[in-house]
């Protein structure tokens, strides 16, 4: 095969549909142990759905809530809890008025050696203890979780 240098394109890293399906395995865990269920939502770098579950119990809104926490995250690659802080600043705020923009604890990029491959939202708990599950979650997979 030839070797081409690409000039007008990236190549762009992606969570593997396995690897959703343990990150989400994994949060399901952590929700449990902390005493809630959760919608969990894993998406690829882009923001698209890879990976979704809703527990039965779970109100379907927290599923829509779920998939906005992750592709918030994919978007900006910033957890999704420090929103909170930036919707207060004049010139970012408006962003806030986005449908998709999800300013709630519970959302993270999924970071793979200093790159982002993917966005996690888990939705369920209150944001603090959304934000944990996430945590562990990523943690058990070994993925970093940004502040």
């Amino acid at each position: 095969m030839q070797n081409v240098t690409r000039t007008h394109s990236l190549p762009t890293p992606s969570i593997t549909r396995s690897s959703a399906a343990e990150l989400i395995a994994a949060v399901r865990a952590a929700a449990e142990n902390i005493g809630f269920e959760a919608a969990i939502a894993v998406t690829d770098a882009g923001g698209h759905l890879k990976a979704f579950e809703r527990a039965d119990d779970v109100p379907f809104l927290a599923a829509e809530v779920a998939v906005d926490k992750a592709w918030t995250a994919a978007s900006f690659r910033s957890a999704t809890h420090v929103w909170n802080s930036y919707a207060t600043d004049p010139q970012v705020a408006p962003l806030s008025h986005h449908p998709r923009l999800m300013a709630v604890g519970g959302g993270y990029p999924v970071i793979e050696l200093g790159e982002s491959i993917g966005g996690l939202g888990v939705s369920g708990g209150s944001a603090e203890q959304d934000q944990q599950a996430a945590e562990a979650g990523l943690r058990t997979l070994g993925f970093e979780v940004p502040a």
